[in-house]
């Protein structure tokens, strides 16, 4: 099951828009998932979100008692790169890419119990990111996520900057558009 996993996730993530079920099956059974005890509760509908917990247990625990620094980096690692190409694959963008460019994340306190990570994209989040990649054919955009523990306190606050490709778009046209206004601020001095 574990050797098909990784190549079911490269087939689905080039080719195919994925029901939010199917995508948290895969991310269940993904093996860095499976073995620090990171398990995805739900991908909302559209993938505007996804709720995330993880165990603390012997697998993923330091010297401290409390839950590893890299787990909980793992943990939100992947999930807004794939939900954002999710939805871009619904809305008709099949060639996108999708990954996280650099990454930040702070921990507040140690997580003694388990964690909970809940991700929201908004709409009017979308609308920005699906008209940039229209006009510019690229961008960058960061989002924070807060993982809590099952108490509700604040443990860490990750984030993450994601880089979004349309890999269709005609970046010489930018190019042509630039190199246009140049030329005319060259002309008017």
């Amino acid at each position: 099951m574990f050797a098909f996993v990784p190549i079911l996730c490269y087939f689905c993530r080039c080719m195919l828009t994925l029901a939010p079920t199917l995508l948290k099956w895969i991310l269940r059974s993904y093996p860095p998932f499976v073995f620090q005890r990171i398990w995805v509760k739900k991908i909302y509908p559209n993938y505007m979100g996804a709720d995330v917990k993880i165990y603390r247990s012997l697998l993923n625990i330091n010297g401290n008692k409390s839950i590893f620094g890299g787990t909980i980096f793992a943990a939100t690692d992947p999930l807004h790169p794939l939900l954002i190409d999710q939805i871009f694959k619904s809305k008709g963008y099949k060639r996108t890419v999708t990954w996280v460019k650099s990454a930040h994340i702070e921990y507040k306190k140690p997580g003694l119990k388990n964690l909970e990570i809940s991700i929201r994209i908004s709409e009017a989040e979308v609308q920005e990111a699906l008209e940039t990649i229209a006009s510019q054919g690229k961008m960058t955009k960061v989002f924070t996520i807060e993982i809590h523990d099952i108490n509700g306190t604040l443990c860490a606050v990750s984030k993450n900057e994601i880089y979004i490709r349309n890999l269709l778009f005609d970046f010489s046209t930018i190019e042509a558009e630039t190199s246009d206004r140049v030329i005319d601020a060259i002309k008017h001095e």
